[in-house]
């Protein structure tokens, strides 16, 4: 059988992570320090584990609504409304999504018809692109560079649009870059949406991550409540990645057509993950001050360590990732990263899995502990002087 001509277009458009591939190699030897994945090396608190299993041993395995849980989605307005005084109603405005993967499938399903243009700026995650060609939406990148701080501009994104732009999407803080917008600089992008007329995805999974800056959350900023999409989650800030569980917050004019995807797509949120979220919000808050200065105390030893070794590196002031430049060592991206792994057991991604604007860079994730990354250090330290000395 020919299953080439039975495959559609669409999945063929859509390539492989690049993040997997290098995962899956490094699984395969002994001795690798990852500095790949961006997930937690922290276990999920153990209130939080306690909830999702009480919640199995008292009979939490149904469906619960096509939403979610009412009692989640009401802590969720209240922990919006109470980082960045935006209240959201519960019963209409909040979509609990399995991760915030399906959030932003279900977001780019419900507003983007086939040939709509979403522009996004780049370097951006994996997982934007192959989304925009499942719905057939086209992906509009913006590129941004080291030298300015890999900060998107309103000239840059005006510059973009066409008769066919319907939405704009916003990462920040980003991934893989670290960069987080300031107030200032999300208010001039809120600027050229309102002048478009454009709806604003705005992810904002690593809110909770920041440093030395305050996260502005994109739907707070005047005027943009009733054009922006947040999307949300839990598997960041409260270590719970295998859980899944996110949300999108959105007026309920744009809540509904992504409510009815979900249902027929997902049906709900699994139902013990919820209650383990419900209890992440009402009891987390310590954890994450915990886990984010840890991940603070290590972004300073990989940065300075990296810039010591020529590995420029704009500093990242959110998330959990360093993007550093390979040119000092002569060689791109992908030769950088496949070279390090090969000889000194050191993951990392090459940035070009994160589109054009990465090349010449490599994703680093201090998600991983303080001791391991100053063995990685030692390690891409002699990486970088022997095939300085080649």
């Amino acid at each position: 059988m020919d299953f080439n001509a039975v495959i559609s277009e669409r999945s063929k458009r859509i390539q492989p992570s690049a993040i997997r591939r290098f995962f899956d190699i490094a699984a395969t030897m002994d001795d690798v320090i990852s500095l790949g994945i961006g997930e937690p090396d922290f276990d999920t608190p153990e209130p939080i584990v306690q909830a999702g299993i009480a919640a199995l041993q008292h009979g939490a395995t149904h469906y619960t609504s096509n939403a979610g849980l009412i009692e989640l989605r009401r802590a969720i307005a209240e922990h919006m409304d109470r980082l960045y005084g935006q209240t959201y109603n519960p019963a209409s405005e909040i979509l609990v999504t399995v991760g915030v993967s399906e959030a932003l499938y279900l977001t780019m399903a419900a507003l983007l018809d086939p040939g709509d243009e979403i522009i996004i700026p780049e370097p951006c995650f994996v997982s934007y692109q192959p989304i925009a060609h499942m719905v057939n939406a086209k992906m509009v990148t913006v590129p941004t560079t080291a030298e300015d701080g890999f900060q998107v501009t309103p000239e840059a994104i005006e510059a973009a649009i066409t008769e066919r732009t319907k939405v704009l999407f916003v990462a920040s803080p980003n991934n893989p870059t670290g960069t987080v917008l300031s107030r200032e600089r999300l208010n001039e992008i809120a600027a050229v949406a309102k002048k478009h007329n454009l709806i604003v995805i705005s992810d904002e999974i690593y809110d909770r991550l920041v440093y030395g800056v305050e996260h502005t959350c994109f739907a707070s900023l005047p005027g943009m409540y009733q054009r922006t999409v947040v999307l949300q989650g839990f598997s960041k800030a409260y270590a719970m990645t295998g859980w899944r569980i996110g949300y999108v917050v959105a007026p309920a004019e744009l809540i509904y057509p992504m409510h009815k995807i979900h249902q027929s797509l997902i049906m709900c949120a699994p139902t013990a993950s919820q209650l383990a979220a419900l209890k992440a919000l009402e009891v987390g808050e310590p954890y994450v001050q915990e886990m984010h200065a840890e991940y603070n105390r290590r972004r300073k030893l990989i940065v300075g360590g990296l810039n010591d070794l020529g590995l420029n590196c704009v500093e990242p002031r959110g998330a959990f990732y360093a993007f550093p430049c390979v040119h000092s060592t002569g060689m791109d991206d992908n030769d950088f990263a496949e070279l390090l792994l090969q000889e000194e057991r050191v993951a990392a991604i090459p940035g070009r899995a994160f589109g054009p604007s990465g090349m010449g860079h490599v994703r680093m994730s201090y998600a991983t502990s303080y001791e391991k990354i100053e063995i990685a250090l030692e390690r891409i330290a002699a990486f970088v002087q022997r095939h300085k000395q080649a």
